[in-house]
């Protein structure tokens, strides 16, 4: 379908840097960056939740979103997005909030390390280690045990999907995955990446200045990087996988939902159509947002309830 018009209004907002020069910006600037938010409205006011405690496994600061006191709560291991070089647990906070209050579990929001300072793969073990110490020690998150998923978005996504075959891997019965937009591949030549390489928001030269900074001369195709090139994928947990239509990692997303199915892996796949690249993030913009979330936490729900 056409590109949305709240789509159309959010690109004439916040439209991008003509001639920006990426390669220009220090590592001490992506820090400074990486704690600017000029969209902090746009992720919607931070509803009440029971308990907001911080903690951490090992180095690896978490914060925990109880919605209720009921004890033994599932778990939901959240993974933010930002190009593994952004994102901040205060940004991610409304979004750890509601989706607590949405699928009713404890949301575990991982502070995972962050590139440039911090390279691969740095952040696929610190989520990697949250997951396993939810599993490992459920009486720390006052968590049932066994009723575990992991969620993230974009490459939150990425980190989710990794963690979801790691678990596999290691005999822990993961009871969903649930990933939005996610990278899974970053050989960036897909057939949306040609089409929405500029222009709409995320651009195929941001996704190349990331990759570049997170995982400097690693394999393209290493699974832990580019989860779409595990070689199997048959036994990995039930997944849900949105994309956005205007999005250059859509084929992506939509590949790797056909490959878990093509494993035998339950999948519910759901393109969001005239959406952008990180609507799911921007309640107080996108209402698709909204619709997203509920759909993802649903399936969460349904999962976390049979697990």
């Amino acid at each position: 379908m056409p590109l949305h018009p709240q789509s159309k209004t959010y690109l004439d907002r916040f439209p991008p840097i003509p001639g920006a020069d990426l390669d220009s910006i220090t590592d001490d600037e992506v820090e400074v960056l990486r704690h600017l938010d000029n969209k902090k409205a746009e992720r919607g006011a931070p509803v009440d939740v029971f308990s907001v405690t911080d903690t951490t496994v090992g180095d690896v600061p978490v914060r925990l979103y109880r919605p209720t006191g009921d004890p033994a709560l599932p778990v939901v291991v959240y993974l933010h997005g930002g190009g593994w070089v952004y994102g901040t647990l205060p940004q991610h906070d409304p979004m750890g909030r509601d989706l607590a209050v949405r699928t009713g579990a404890t949301v575990a929001m991982v502070d995972y390390r962050l590139a440039p300072h911090h390279v691969f793969p740095a952040a696929v073990d610190d989520a990697w280690a949250v997951v396993r110490d939810v599993f490992d020690h459920p009486a720390r998150y006052d968590a049932a045990p066994g009723r575990v998923a992991v969620a993230g978005d974009s490459a939150g996504g990425n980190l989710a999907a990794v963690a979801a075959w790691l678990a596999r891997d290691a005999g822990l019965p993961l009871a969903h995955q649930a990933l939005v937009y996610p990278v899974t591949d970053v050989a960036m030549d897909t057939p949306s990446y040609n089409r929405f390489h500029s222009g709409y928001g995320l651009s195929a030269a941001d996704m190349a200045w990331v990759v570049g900074k997170y995982a400097p001369g690693v394999d393209p195709r290493d699974p832990r990087l580019s989860p779409l090139h595990l070689a199997d994928k048959s036994g990995l947990a039930p997944a849900t996988v949105i994309t956005a239509e205007y999005d250059p990692l859509r084929d992506e997303g939509r590949a790797y939902a056909h490959a878990l199915h093509e494993a035998g892996v339950p999948v519910d796949y759901r393109e969001f159509a005239g959406a952008l690249h990180g609507f799911f993030t921007f309640p107080g913009f996108f209402d698709a947002a909204y619709e997203a979330r509920e759909y993802l936490a649903r399936n969460l729900r349904k999962s976390l309830e049979k697990s």
